[in-house]
């Protein structure tokens, strides 16, 4: 059997640029070569294996998910017997346990113009598992990894009203959006810094299918953000951190806002003496208002343990969380928890929901920080983006070689124009497919 998977393996990646429809039309016949020529000490002789082969009816296809139709609904609706099916399913099921179907998984199933059944193939993340029926009277299982290839790409732009709209016009997903994002989280509030006009660039790795281009996952290499409120900014992938180009670790002690969607204003800060818009009293405001539509996740800014979370007078749904090094960080006016006293939190947990809950005349979060019992200004903490790390020693020669290489490639104000394709030994160099 493993020359017959030998040779359907050289034949999928000569043939995986062809269009995929192609492939699943011939993948019976290519079984069934492989199979008759491995059972040739049986009845069957050459000639006739030929002869089934070239007769191959025409076939008609039909896709679905395990979601939309069952395979079992499938299968009957095709004209098979419970008999036929049973013989499938628990051929398929020698290859992967077909109890364990999930909704998204999809199949095709090809029939002929007599209806008979010719080939079955599950699609499950990247294998595909396939029952073929060979010359009308033997099924055949097996399994084909989908092969998957890795390019680096890069992409660069201008703010053009918001961060996420200027990113997709330059054909970035939203999971890489956030994944930018995220790894300036600590540096840049995305709330309130960026400025139309501020300057972007990435480089990220993505892993894509070979026969049909389909992205599977994608990792960012290095970053830019560059504007007035943010300042210059730069994120490199050096062994499974980010660094700035210092070689310090971009992991700060706190984010910069415990709120990193969008959407989101300031709309009172830290003050003395401030009018109360409900009591009409002045009185002092300790904290930061963020004003962001009911339900928006709220984020714990360090790590650290829920020491409360419950209803605390005028703050309503009220949540604290001491950190390391005596501080303790208060999120009020919450819709709801996603967190219980005690239960130990990382950075950028989502803690809670913004609400209106207490004295509060709209949705917001009231966001405090104190060291001890010393409530602090957090947009004035000279120690809040205090870094936690860097590169050792013995590693700097090296961060700094990957760095200078990057640092050239974010920098650049334009990507050549209109660029070819990468081939085969060309993808997986930097700049080989760049987004102007």
């Amino acid at each position: 059997m493993q020359k017959i998977k030998n040779f359907f393996s050289a034949f999928y990646r000569g043939y995986c640029k062809v269009k995929e429809i192609i492939f699943y039309f011939l993948l019976a016949a290519i079984i069934a070569c492989g199979v008759f020529i491995y059972v040739k000490d049986r009845d069957f002789k050459e000639k006739q294996m030929l002869s089934d082969v070239n007769a191959f009816p025409a076939v008609s296809v039909q896709e679905e998910s395990f979601e939309s139709t069952p395979l079992y609904t499938r299968l009957e609706s095709a004209g098979m017997d419970r008999l036929q099916i049973l013989a499938i399913v628990n051929k398929l099921d020698g290859v992967m346990q077909t109890r364990k179907l999930r909704k998204h998984d999809s199949y095709m199933l090809f029939t002929g113009d007599d209806g008979d059944f010719k080939l079955l193939v599950v699609t499950r993340d990247l294998s595909r598992y396939y029952v073929a029926n060979i010359g009308g009277e033997h099924l055949v299982a097996g399994i084909i990894d989908i092969e998957v290839k890795t390019r680096v790409r890069t992409a660069r732009g201008e703010i053009r009203n918001s961060l996420f709209n200027s990113m997709r016009s330059k054909g970035m997903e939203a999971p890489l959006i956030v994944a930018f994002t995220d790894v300036f989280s600590w540096n840049i509030d995305f709330n309130t810094e960026t400025r139309n006009g501020d300057d972007y660039s990435v480089i990220w790795e993505e892993d894509y299918t070979a026969a049909t281009n389909l992205v599977v996952d994608q990792r960012i290499l290095a970053a830019k953000y560059e504007g007035v409120g943010a300042g210059k900014n730069y994120a490199f992938n050096f062994e499974s951190d980010f660094f700035d180009k210092d070689g310090k670790i971009s992991k700060r002690m706190f984010l910069k806002s415990p709120i990193s969607f969008k959407g989101v204003r300031i709309t009172s800060r830290f003050s003395r003496s401030r009018m109360h818009p409900i009591l009409r009293i002045r009185r002092p405001h300790l904290g930061i208002d963020y004003a962001a539509p009911l339900g928006t996740p709220v984020e714990a800014v360090a790590d650290g343990v829920v020491k409360f979370a419950g209803v605390e007078g005028g703050f309503g749904n009220y949540i604290e969380i001491n950190h390391p090094n005596n501080y303790t960080t208060c999120y009020g006016h919450l819709k709801g928890f996603n967190v219980k006293t005690g239960e130990h939190v990382r950075q950028g947990k989502v803690v809670g929901f913004v609400g209106r809950t207490g004295l509060a005349t709209g949705p917001h979060l009231d966001f405090r920080i104190r060291e001890g019992v010393k409530y602090m200004d957090f947009l004035a903490m000279h120690n809040r983006n205090a870094s936690v790390g860097e590169v050792p020693a013995d590693k700097m020669k090296e961060f700094k070689a990957l760095r200078d290489r990057f640092i050239h490639i974010l920098d650049l104000k334009a990507a050549p124009e209109a660029p070819a394709p990468p081939s085969a030994d060309e993808e997986n160099e930097l700049g080989g497919d760049i987004t102007e």
